[in-house]
């Protein structure tokens, strides 16, 4: 029910995009175009068609989506936490009676120190 209701919603949305976007514009929506000139469909009749259409297929939207909404809400359940694949007694960090890694030692530096002057094999910057 609610994947075909899905469809239906996703049909109108698209129906109406299109119904929209074949009316004629008023001028001066974001500065460009203007309402002068003939545009895809200029009569006056077909005018009213295409707004009676627009406010058809919007009132059709709202109410998809609000039916939508309903059955959302309706099969959401509250449910018990699976507690299936925490194991018992299982140990929550690595054990602490390792080293932790020992700290990179510069070439001619000693431990833990940096080197007062830079090695022999470096190269100097260009100026």
């Amino acid at each position: 029910m609610t994947t075909f209701l899905l469809v239906v919603h996703a049909l109108i949305a698209l129906a109406l995009v299109t119904v929209i976007l074949l009316q004629r514009s008023e001028g001066g929506g974001l500065g460009i175009g203007g309402g002068t000139g003939g545009g895809m469909v200029s009569v006056r009749g077909a005018a009213n068609l295409l707004t009676r259409a627009t406010t058809v297929l919007a009132v059709m939207f709202i109410g998809t989506s609000i039916l939508l909404a309903v059955l959302a809400a309706g099969t959401s359940k509250p449910r018990a936490v699976d507690t299936s694949l925490a194991a018992e007694g299982a140990p929550i960090a690595a054990p602490l009676d390792e080293a932790p890694p020992a700290a990179p030692v510069l070439p001619g530096a000693a431990p833990g120190l940096l080197p007062a002057t830079p090695p022999a094999d470096s190269v100097p910057l260009a100026q």
